[in-house]
C-alpha cells in the first residue's frame, strides 16, 4: 500500500504528518518509535518548506524482509522527495520502521481536510507524544533512583576508604609504636648485659690498680670519648693533675655533675657551668661512693654531641659498681697486707743445732686472701733434741694467722715438758678443739735427737714427709697418719720411727706446694720425691739454702699461686 502527499505549505506539512502518525500506529508501530517517525518525518519537511517548492511525501507499507515476512510483520517506508530531484541527482530523504503488525489499508479518509478533523489529528499525536514523554519520566524517575543509589553507594565507598585510611594510619602508628618499643627494649637489654658484664670484669681482680686500668678499657669508645679515674690519697708520684671543677663539686658533694655549655637534663645529675679546662667539651663527673664519702671521681667525657638519659643511668650505676670493687680491693690488700705482715713475723728464726742443717722458704698467696695459715717452726728440747714442724691452720687471713701464731706457741709450750711427736700433736688437737670449735688445721712434727739414730715423727691429716737417704733413694713416709686436728673426735696420735743415717735430707713441706686442682696432690709428691732424689749428695751438704730455692723452682712452675707454700728441709750433716 502507497500513499503519497503534496507538501507546499505548513497545512499540507501538518497533514502529512497527521497521516504519518495514523499509518504507523495503525501498524503497531510503538510510540517510542512512532513518535521518532513522525518527529523526523516533520523535521524533513520543516526543512524541505523552508527550501520552497513542492515537496511528496510517499508512505509505503510493505514486507520488510523475507525473515519478517514470514513473522507476519512488515515495514513503514517514508520518502520525501522533490518533483525536480531526479533531474538534479539529488538522491530523496527516506527512513523506514518495522511495523509489529502487518499494515492495513486506511482509505481515502485517513488523514482529515477540515480543520477540526486535522486538530484532532493533532491532539492524538500529542497524545504519543505525552505517553513518550510519561514513559521518559518514569525513565527518569527509575535513572534518578539509580542515581541516587549510585550517590550513597559513593558515599559508602567514601565512607569505607576514610575508615581504611585511618585504620591504616592507626596500624602504622601501632608499627612505629612496636618498633619503637622494641628498639627501646633492645637497647635496654644492650645495657644491662653490658653491666653485668663489665660489672664481672671488675670484680674480678682484687688489685684496685687493676680496676682502675680496666674501667676505661671498658667504656671506651662505644660509651665515652675518654675516661679518668681520680682517686683520693693516691700518692704514685705523680705531678698532681688538674681536674674539672664539676669533679670537684662532685668529690664534695656525693653526687654526679654533668658541665657543659647548655644543660644536660640526665637523671640524678646536676648541671655545673663548663669546664675551665676544656670549655667545649661536655664533662659527666661521678663520685665514687662509698659508706662514708666519695673515694674519688670518674670524669668522662661523651663518645659523640651528648649522652643518652639511659646511657648516663647507666654509667652512675657501673661507677657505682666500680667503687664497690675498688673499696673490697683496698681492704683486701690492706689485710692481705697486716696478715702477711703478721704471718711473716712469727715465722720463726731457724736455729743451727749441731749435725742438723735447717732450711725454709714460706711463699705467700699471691692471689687471693689465701694467706696466714701456713708455719713452720724448728726449735730445741729441753733433752738437746730437736721438734721440727710445718703445719696449716684451715681459713685464711687475720684470723687464720691469729691461730697459727696459738698454734705455735702452744706446741713450743708443750715440747718444754717434753713428749714425742705423737704426744704434742694429741696435745694440739685437744688445745685446737676446745679453743676454736670452727677451726681446723693440719701438722707434720718430726723430731731429731743426736744420741738417737732414728727419725721419729708423727702427722694429723698433712701430706707425708718425704726422706731422701744418703745413697740418693727416696721413700714417702706415708705410714698411717692421725686425722686433722680439731675435729670432734678424740684421738691419740701414733708415733713412727725411720733408721736414719748421716746424709739424709728430710723435707716437710705444705699443700700448696704439691696440690693442684686439676691434678690432685699425689702427683705432685711424686715431682717432690723425683727432684729432691736428683740432688748430689755434695749439694745438700754444702748449700741447703740454694737447693730449697732449686727445688722449689719446678715445682711451682705450674702452679697458680692460689694458696701458701711452706717448705722446710732437715738434713742430717754426715762426719766432717
Amino acid at each position: 500500500m502507497t500513499r503519497t502527499w503534496q507538501i507546499s505549505d505548513v497545512t499540507d506539512a501538518a497533514r502529512a504528518r497527521v497521516a504519518t502518525a495514523r499509518l504507523a500506529a495503525a501498524c503497531g508501530v510503538p510510540p517510542l518509535e512512532r513518535t521518532r517517525l513522525t518527529a523526523a518525518v516533520g523535521a524533513q519537511l520543516r526543512l524541505c518548506l523552508t527550501k520552497g517548492g513542492t515537496w511528496r511525501l510517499t508512505l509505503t507499507t510493505s514486507p520488510a524482509g523475507r525473515a519478517t515476512a514470514e513473522a507476519g510483520k512488515g515495514a513503514l517506508h517514508a520518502v520525501v522527495t522533490s518533483p525536480d530531484a531526479a533531474a538534479a541527482g539529488e538522491p530523496p530523504w527516506q527512513v523506514t520502521v518495522v511495523c509489529p503488525e502487518p499494515a492495513t489499508d486506511l482509505g481515502d479518509g485517513a488523514v482529515p481536510d477540515d480543520a477540526a478533523g486535522l486538530a484532532e489529528a493533532l491532539l492524538g499525536a500529542d497524545e504519543d507524544t505525552a505517553l513518550v514523554l510519561e514513559r521518559l519520566g518514569e525513565q527518569e524517575d527509575l535513572v534518578g533512583f539509580h542515581r541516587e543509589e549510585l550517590q550513597q553507594t559513593n558515599q559508602g565507598v567514601v565512607a569505607l576508604h576514610a575508615e581504611l585510611d585511618a585504620a591504616g594510619r592507626a596500624q602504622r602508628e601501632a608499627f612505629a609504636a612496636e618498633r619503637k618499643a622494641r628498639t627501646e627494649a633492645e637497647n635496654a637489654r644492650r645495657r644491662l648485659t653490658f653491666l653485668a658484664d663489665a660489672s664481672a670484669v671488675l670484680t674480678a681482680s682484687l688489685d684496685h690498680h687493676e680496676i682502675v686500668r680496666r674501667l676505661p678499657e671498658l667504656l671506651v669508645p662505644e660509651y665515652a670519648a675518654s675516661v679518668d679515674v681520680w682517686l683520693f690519697e693516691q700518692d704514685d708520684g705523680r705531678p698532681v693533675q688538674a681536674r674539672p671543677a664539676a669533679a670537684v663539686v662532685a668529690a664534695r658533694t656525693g653526687r654526679p655533675q654533668y658541665a657543659a655549655t647548655h644543660p644536660g637534663g640526665l637523671p640524678g645529675v646536676q648541671d655545673q657551668p663548663p669546664s675551665a679546662l676544656d670549655p667545649d667539651r661536655p664533662a659527666l663527673c661521678i663520685p665514687l661512693p662509698t659508706r662514708q664519702a666519695p673515694q674519688g671521681v670518674v670524669t668522662l667525657s661523651p663518645p659523640g654531641e651528648l649522652w643518652d638519659p639511659d646511657d648516663a643511668v647507666m654509667l652512675v650505676e657501673l661507677t657505682r659498681r666500680a667503687s664497690i670493687a675498688i673499696d673490697h680491693a683496698r681492704r683486701y690488700q690492706h689485710n692481705r697486707d697486716i696478715a702477711e705482715t703478721l704471718q711473716r713475723a712469727l715465722l720463726t728464726e731457724l736455729p743451727s743445732p749441731a749435725g742438723l742443717g735447717l732450711a725454709a722458704r714460706y711463699l705467700p698467696a699471691t692471689h687471693g686472701l689465701n694467706i696466714g695459715g701456713d708455719w713452720y717452726d724448728a726449735f730445741r728440747q729441753p733433752d738437746g733434741g730437736v721438734i721440727t714442724v710445718v703445719g696449716d691452720v684451715t681459713g685464711h687471713g687475720l684470723r687464720a694467722a691469729v691461730m697459727m701464731s696459738q698454734l705455735r706457741t702452744a706446741l713450743r709450750a708443750y715440747a718444754v715438758d717434753g713428749g714425742s711427736p705423737g704426744r704434742l700433736l694429741t696435745r694440739l688437737h685437744t688445745f685446737l678443739h676446745h679453743l676454736q670449735p670452727d677451726l681446723f688445721a693440719t701438722a707434720v712434727i718430726a723430731r731429731f735427737h743426736p744420741d738417737d739414730p732414728t727419725l721419729t715423727w708423727a702427722a694429723a691429716g698433712h701430706p707425708p714427709p718425704v726422706l731422701r737417704t744418703p745413697d740418693g733413694q727416696v721413700r714417702i713416709l706415708d705410714d698411717k697418719p692421725g686425722a686433722m686436728l680439731g675435729i670432734p673426735l678424740n684421738q691419740e696420735i701414733a708415733d713412727h720411727t725411720v733408721p736414719l743415717a748421716p746424709g739424709s735430707t728430710l723435707a716437710l713441706y705444705t699443700d700448696g706446694l704439691v696440690e693442684r686442682r686439676a691434678q690432685g696432690i699425689d702427683p705432685g709428691i711424686g715431682r717432690l720425691a723425683h727432684a729432691l732424689g736428683s740432688f748430689a749428695p755434695a749439694k745438700l751438704e754444702a748449700d741447703l739454702e740454694g737447693a730449697a730455692d732449686r727445688l722449689l723452682d719446678p715445682l711451682l712452675s705450674d702452679s697458680e699461686r692460689d694458696d701458701d707454700v711452706c717448705l722446710l728441709l732437715c738434713h742430717l750433716r754426715g762426719p766432717a
